[in-house]
Order: C-alpha cells, then sequence, then structure tokens
C-alpha cells in the first residue's frame, strides 16, 4: 500500500509539513553476495525493501512485513547493520509531503518466497551485485547507504 492508514491519519492534520517517522529497511544477499533490491513505482529508482513501522508495531516486524508485501519473499532477519536518520535521509515526494525517516537497517537472508513484485509500490525485484548498482537509478535512501558504506 502506497500510504499506510496510519500516516494517511497524520497527513489529514498536518498537511504537507514534515514528519518524522521511523522506518525499516532488509539487506538480503543471496550466495553469491548479491544485494535484493526492488524498483519503486513512484519514483523509478532502485531501493532495498522496507518501510514505515506501523503503530504497534516492533522494527523487526516490519521489516519482515515490509519486504513479504515488497518483494513476495520471506526472509530471517541477521541483525541490525546501522541505524541511520538526520538531515540526509530526509525527502520530499513528487506531491510535496514532506518526510525524515530514522531507519534501522537490517542484514538477511531470504528463506522462501517467490520473487514477484506487489505491483503497487514495487514494479520489479532484483538480486543485483555491487558493481551492477553504480549503474543503477537508485533511491536517495539507497544512495547515502552506498556512501556511508552501509551497504558494502
Amino acid at each position: 500500500m502506497p500510504i499506510s492508514p496510519h500516516v494517511a491519519l497524520l497527513r489529514s492534520q498536518v498537511g504537507q509539513q514534515l514528519l518524522q517517522l521511523p522506518s525499516v529497511a532488509v539487506l538480503c544477499r543471496d550466495t553469491a553476495g548479491r544485494v535484493l533490491v526492488v524498483l519503486e513505482r513512484d519514483s523509478g529508482k532502485w531501493c532495498p525493501p522496507g518501510g514505515v513501522i506501523e503503530p504497534g508495531e516492533g522494527p523487526e516486524e516490519a521489516a519482515v512485513r515490509e519486504t513479504l508485501e515488497e518483494t513476495g519473499l520471506t526472509v530471517r532477519l541477521d541483525g541490525v547493520r546501522a541505524v541511520v536518520g538526520g538531515p540526509d535521509y530526509r525527502k520530499t515526494y513528487a506531491n510535496g509531503d514532506e518526510i525524515s525517516y530514522v531507519s534501522v537497517v537490517y542484514d538477511g537472508h531470504v528463506t522462501g518466497g517467490d520473487a514477484a513484485p506487489d505491483a503497487d509500490e514495487t514494479l520489479e525485484v532484483r538480486w543485483i551485485s555491487l558493481a551492477e548498482l553504480g549503474s543503477l537509478p537508485k533511491e536517495p535512501f539507497l544512495e547515502l547507504l552506498v556512501r556511508d558504506r552501509v551497504l558494502q
């Protein structure tokens, strides 16, 4: 789903003003060391699976849920790789909504499922090498993970 009911409720009260939201991302790797990424519908750019932590939901639960929703794959989390946030992790969407993310980034690996985009938020699911990553259009979040050496 493009916007959670919780965020929609907040937006109905604050409009497009800046919201700081807790979020998660999962860096899954396969046996060849490739990273699982999704092509986002709204931006046309690649990023790791992830999203906003819903009220009452733990970060680990959100990470597993978001990955399943966006990729069709179930994952096991292997620990926290990084927690990121701050001015670089601020985003203004095409509709003018402003968001500042504080994101828990997990390492993980796929345990089941069939890779398939949800066709709502994601258009494609792909395993890519770090070398291939350089030539793909990336969401700023993924660019930052590369720049800050979170994704190595």
